[in-house]
Parts: structure tokens; C-alpha cells; sequence
């Protein structure tokens, strides 16, 4: 893999619509260069018969506390202050025409 440029960078950076000062550009494209490097060794890896996982922790069974209601539902409570509701839901100005 060739490693990038400051021209790549300042494209990079502008697709991404960040600014970079130009005495930045160097060290960006070295850090970003060895990113790819990186990315490269790791799909270089035969992984053939390797099982996906969803998370590292995988095949751990999780500690889980009991799904248990620990409040009071206090909707009409809280809607009397509100400027308007209608059938439970608050109603709010239309914003997206």
C-alpha cells in the first residue's frame, strides 16, 4: 500500500468536512498511513473456521437484574403542566413542513 499524501488529506478532510490547518497535513497522512497499514495486516489474517461473534464476551452468560417496575406511572401528573396533550401524547408545533 502506498502511503497517502497531504493532496488525500485535504480531500479526506473535506469529504469529512473538517478543517486541517496545511501544517497539520503531514502528520495526519502518516497517522492515517499507518491506520490502513493496520487494517491491512488484520485482513491479511486467515480467519477461515472462525466463528463470528457478536461481542468478545459471547459465550458468557451476563448477570441481569430482574426487569421490575420501581416507579409510579405518573403521566397525568406530568401532562397537567404541559401546554397541550390529546389522548396521553403531547402535542408539539409541526416543525417539518
Amino acid at each position: 500500500m502506498t502511503p497517502l499524501g497531504t493532496a488525500e488529506v485535504a480531500k479526506i478532510a473535506h469529504l469529512a468536512r473538517l478543517a486541517i490547518r496545511e501544517e497539520d497535513a503531514p502528520a495526519y497522512a502518516r497517522n492515517l498511513s499507518a491506520i490502513l497499514e493496520l487494517v491491512e495486516q488484520m485482513n491479511a489474517v486467515d480467519t477461515t473456521g472462525v466463528m463470528p461473534m457478536a461481542h468478545p464476551l459471547d459465550e458468557m452468560a451476563q448477570r441481569l437484574r430482574a426487569d421490575e417496575v420501581s416507579e409510579m406511572n405518573q403521566r397525568e401528573h406530568f401532562q397537567t403542566i404541559a401546554p397541550l396533550t390529546e389522548a396521553g401524547l403531547y402535542l408539539v408545533p409541526k416543525v417539518i413542513e
